[in-house]
């Protein structure tokens, strides 16, 4: 299961974060900082799987962002590396090639894509097809909403 996942820059700025355990937000804070710091002061070729805790931080980087998910002892390194390349795809394929400021504008698309993607700290769905249709289809649904609220208050309807 994952407990936790969290994207931050190579400053140590988060840009993401979700909890699937809970946990206090002074602990939150305090793990968070202990695992940004662990893992930025890795070298490049080190291993992308460190022990901390009772957990096994497992992170990619892509350009200037680190994807970190924080594993139970007992689960596959392997896939959880693959749910972050999932996850970074569909990011890319969303936005286009994402960068950090895609998911500093687009925050809110960023963390539905992740809430599509993993559920409780497990995987829900696998294929990128779904997950991309299910946030396109929220995306119209809400702009349709606004739509119409806009109409309402300019007495259109």
């Amino acid at each position: 299961m994952i407990n936790f996942f969290l994207s931050f820059n190579r400053h140590g700025k988060v840009r993401l974060n979700r909890w699937y355990i809970p946990i206090s937000n002074r602990d939150k804070k305090k793990i968070t900082s202990d695992a940004i710091g662990t893992v930025i002061s890795r070298k490049k070729g080190m291993c992308n799987i460190v022990e901390y805790k009772e957990y096994k931080l497992v992170y990619k980087r892509y350009a200037s962002l680190y994807f970190l998910a924080a594993i139970d002892e007992d689960d596959n390194e392997l896939i959880t590396l693959e749910i972050i390349h999932r996850l970074v795809q569909i990011l890319d394929e969303y936005f286009g090639n994402v960068c950090e400021l895609d998911i500093i504008y687009g925050m809110q698309e960023a963390y539905m894509i992740m809430d599509e993607l993993i559920i409780s700290g497990e995987l829900l769905e696998s294929s990128k097809k779904s997950v991309s249709r299910a946030v396109h289809k929220i995306n119209e649904k809400e702009h349709e909403e606004q739509l119409v609220e806009s109409l309402k208050q300019s007495n259109l309807i």
